[in-house]
């Protein structure tokens, strides 16, 4: 905990310095969310289509299918949205910034380059968090348009209702309030991953074995926080609301 506290306060402090590493942080958001882009899709559409099919039988016991656009809807932008694709994303981006620092660490690049008077945690560590603050909230919202998306087209497997109506029926019940504190949290879900990604990778021990070990307990761990934060939030919003 001492060590994550002290790599966490280094890690802010290299963060408002003055000479930050643009091209990296570039480099690091296209990997982030160009190369996860194609994951997200295919999970925001499944999302989407298996709530709605689970949904509609229960629904249509009630004579109450007119209101499965705006449940599904809700449920996707409110919870499932933004907790599945943050823990797909602790999965994959977890673990490769595990992976690739602890390498880094075990090969001594990284122990070259404080020799050489270059910040590691500044160009490896900053860049990274950043990342991946600013790329999983898009990501989420990519995945709630598709989620949406999916929603409507297992409506129409055993029904039909027309692009438009479902829609607006969808953000019908859809309020700000249902989407600000959602939005927020992704923010929190992509710096709970970064740092520890990158926290399990440049502490990696020596022998190639480490990096397998930091690239698993990244995902665990990334994965563990999101869910302690969403029920942070959820117990905030709540509170507040």
């Amino acid at each position: 905990m001492g060590d994550f506290i002290l790599f966490f306060w280094q890690t802010i402090k290299e963060t408002f310095s003055l000479s930050f590493e643009f091209n990296e942080f570039l480099r690091q958001c296209f990997q982030i969310g160009n190369k996860t882009l194609p994951l997200i899709s295919v999970t925001g559409l499944i999302m989407g289509g298996v709530l709605t099919i689970q949904s509609r039988p229960v629904l249509a016991d009630f004579g109450a299918l007119s209101l499965l656009p705006g449940m599904v809807a809700s449920s996707i932008i409110r919870e499932m949205g933004p907790v599945i694709t943050a823990l797909i994303c602790a999965g994959k981006i977890g673990s490769g910034m595990g992976a690739e620092l602890g390498s880094m660490k075990v090969s001594e690049q990284i122990d070259a380059m404080e020799v050489s008077s270059t910040h590691p945690i500044r160009f490896l560590v900053v860049t990274r968090v950043l990342a991946a603050t600013l790329m999983i909230p898009i990501l989420v919202l990519y995945a709630d348009a598709l989620g949406i998306m999916g929603s409507w087209a297992a409506a129409n497997i055993k029904g039909s209702v027309s692009f438009v109506l479902f829609f607006n029926q969808a953000f019908r019940a859809i309020d700000f309030i249902d989407f600000f504190p959602a939005l927020i949290k992704t923010f929190f879900f992509g710096a709970a991953i970064g740092l520890m990604g990158c926290y399990k990778g440049y502490s990696a021990g020596q022998g190639t074995k480490s990096v397998g070990i930091a690239a698993n307990s990244a995902v665990v761990l990334s994965s563990l926080l999101v869910i302690i934060i969403d029920l942070i939030a959820v117990q905030i919003t709540d509170m507040l609301l």
